[in-house]
């Protein structure tokens, strides 16, 4: 599994967006790194893609038509209950 670290983390979403980072990197690493492995998918960053920029995980069936599916909704449930759990900590 390739795991998401905090420095490629905030390398890709200034590659991505022009809006700074408004949550805690590390946790937010974290939680990806959590989810993903629970879920036994092989890449991290693909939950974060997910979380902050609603992008399809294809092989975990995340999008219908380019909605979010209930599978979807629910693997960013879990990744941000991942998130607080780990920020508040």
């Amino acid at each position: 599994m390739k795991k998401l670290t905090t420095e490629k983390l905030i390398q890709y979403m200034q590659d991505r967006t022009d809006e700074p980072l408004r949550h805690d990197a590390e946790s937010l690493v974290e939680a990806c790194n959590t989810v993903s492995e629970e879920l036994n998918h092989d890449n991290a960053l693909d939950m974060l893609k997910l979380l902050c920029f609603n992008d399809a995980i294809h092989g975990l069936h995340t999008h219908s038509y380019s909605f979010q599916t209930a599978t979807g909704r629910e693997i960013i449930h879990k990744i941000q209950q991942e998130y607080y759990e780990y920020k508040d900590c």
